[in-house]
């Protein structure tokens, strides 16, 4: 059983009717919108659950952009995966991975494997793609030890909260991606494209707008163009929505950054980002967006069982440092065109 919630919002029963989801979000300042349900719900039943509450989970992501749902009890990627398909939809598939995931079953993925003690600074998953989620259901099987917190930040305030120059600029250009696809850091070409076959990668590079370049090494350099501020296609809400301060050589530890430029070269790092025109960001400009993202932070430490539905677009999402071990599941929903988000460049 779950502790009651600190608002005057009640826990749902988990046979309580869709219509009561939205009068039992606990709404607190600084948290993410958390759904009480009064009981676990055996593994078997949770697409149910979920199919049963779709409009209105549904309905609450348009509202609030994110909802935690504690007490359900999905402690493995079955249950996860179970809960997500009435919920997220279709999965999509993961291409131009800069960081490894463990598939887990079905459609359901670990989180990026990244140093525990490195945060992942604020992104949308699979912005710097054509085709990309618009729902995501992250379910939390072991919660850690200390930190390991996943941020939430709403990606209108964040347009709104920036300076005017930044949005600006941004708008007009978009953002530039470098990457340098290789073996020493990142992932090498064939585990982010899944093949083999050059044929095959230069294809998909051709057809998704990035520019590639084989090095003699047998390495591969790419470069792409996105928008930095799209419409969502359901509201048409302007967002912020890109990967250019968590992909940037300027989020980096120093040190490491050091490293790395000193080991690889400027143009050799396994990512990078730009203007739009190419144009090399200031540190001060990511700076600026990293703070305005960490005035936006709505945080909710994990419990064993909790599943937080996002909608990739409307919020940006994080992961703080964490110690002890740390078991997330994520599936990726209902694929989205950026085509259809009214892009100012594709």
């Amino acid at each position: 059983m779950t502790q009651p919630p600190a608002t005057d919002a009640v826990p749902q029963s988990a046979d309580a009717p869709a219509p009561d989801l939205e009068a039992a979000l606990e709404l607190a300042p600084g948290k993410p919108p958390v759904l009480h349900v009064d009981e676990a719900v055996p593994a078997a039943d949770l697409g149910d659950w979920a199919a049963e509450r779709g409009p209105a989970l549904e309905a609450a992501l348009l509202r609030h952009g994110a909802v935690l749902v504690r007490g359900l009890g999905v402690r493995d990627a079955a249950a996860l995966g179970r809960l997500a398909a009435p919920v997220t939809g279709p999965a999509v598939p993961e291409r131009e991975a800069f960081a490894r995931r463990r598939p887990l079953g079905g459609p359901v993925f670990s989180s990026l494997e990244w140093p525990p003690d490195q945060p992942m600074c604020m992104h949308h998953e699979l912005s710097y793609a054509l085709e990309f989620p618009r729902l995501l259901a992250i379910g939390c099987f072991t919660p850690p030890a200390t930190g390991g917190v996943t941020g939430l930040a709403d990606a209108r305030r964040v347009l709104a909260d920036l300076p005017a120059p930044i949005v600006e600029r941004f708008t007009a250009q978009g953002w530039q991606l470098t990457r340098s696809y290789n073996s020493v850091v990142g992932l090498g070409w064939t585990e982010a494209f899944g093949t083999e076959d050059r044929a095959e990668a230069e294809a998909y590079c051709t057809a998704n707008g990035i520019d590639f370049t084989w090095q003699p090494d047998g390495s591969l350099r790419t470069r792409q163009r996105r928008s930095a501020v799209i419409s969502h296609p359901l509201t048409g809400e302007r967002v912020w929505f890109n990967q250019i301060a968590f992909l940037s050589e300027w989020t980096m530890e120093p040190a490491i950054r050091d490293y790395l430029v000193r080991q690889l070269g400027q143009d050799a790092l396994a990512f990078n980002t730009r203007y739009g025109d190419g144009t090399p960001l200031e540190p001060e400009t990511v700076a600026t967006v990293n703070e305005v993202y960490e005035a936006a932070t709505l945080r909710e430490p994990w419990q064993a069982g909790d599943v937080l539905l996002v909608d990739n677009i409307r919020m940006a999402h994080s992961r703080e440092p964490f110690t002890g071990p740390r078991e997330v599941g994520m599936v990726l929903g209902t694929p989205v065109r950026l085509a259809d988000c009214s892009p100012t460049h594709s």
